[in-house]
């Protein structure tokens, strides 16, 4: 082994405890549920959304020039991670709630204890950057985030009376910097409305 590769074992030894002890902690986010069911019913975790998110930012990232693909994939992977300790809270219950920022990222804080200064600044930091959707990359995520819960919601064996209409003006405002975003946007909401129809089928005409 040659000395640089030794120095960094050691320098992963001196560490491991703490990094254990955080992926051990998120763990929890595969068994952390969202108010949506997949395809066969099942409901829907943490874990899973944010494995298609990324999937989505991947598959999208030629069609976004200028998008540092690296950053969108770290800020799409930290997200939700605060999640972990207090669960996810559904938009429609967020309606003319207290922002779950502040709780959001207490948790985080919580989460991130374990790791190095310098990793756990860095997750900090690129939550922050999400929060603000302070950057291309940040704003980016923020509209692949709502994007990819409608799709999900679309995709979905959602419960009868779930209310698809009020996708068609979730997170708008982050879907309409790029123009690719809003060519997909335009594809998941007439998807939303043919839902919402095929429901009020369903239902006798109420919603």
């Amino acid at each position: 082994m040659s000395d640089h590769d030794r120095r960094r074992v050691d320098a992963l030894m001196q560490d491991l405890p703490g990094l254990l002890a955080f992926l051990r902690a998120a763990e929890s986010l595969k068994h952390t549920t969202r108010t949506s069911w997949t395809s066969t019913g099942v409901h829907e975790t943490v874990a899973a959304h944010t494995w298609r998110l990324c999937l989505m930012a991947l598959v999208l990232a030629p069609y976004l020039p200028g998008i540092d693909l690296g950053r969108l994939l770290r800020i799409c992977l930290v997200h939700d991670l605060g999640e972990a300790i207090s669960g996810d809270i559904s938009a429609v219950l967020q309606v003319g709630a207290p922002s779950k920022a502040e709780q959001e990222r207490a948790d985080l804080e919580q989460l991130t204890a374990p790791l190095p200064a310098s990793l756990r600044a860095e997750f900090l930091s690129l939550w922050d950057e999400y929060e603000q959707a302070a950057t291309p990359e940040a704003r980016t995520a923020k509209g692949l985030d709502k994007l990819e819960t409608i799709l999900q919601h679309n995709q979905g064996a959602m419960p009868q009376g779930f209310d698809f209409r009020f996708n068609l003006q979730y997170g708008a405002q982050y879907t309409q910097h790029d123009p690719v975003l809003q060519a997909l946007r335009a594809v998941l909401d007439a998807e939303t409305e043919a839902r919402a129809v095929a429901s009020d089928d369903v239902s006798g005409g109420t919603t």
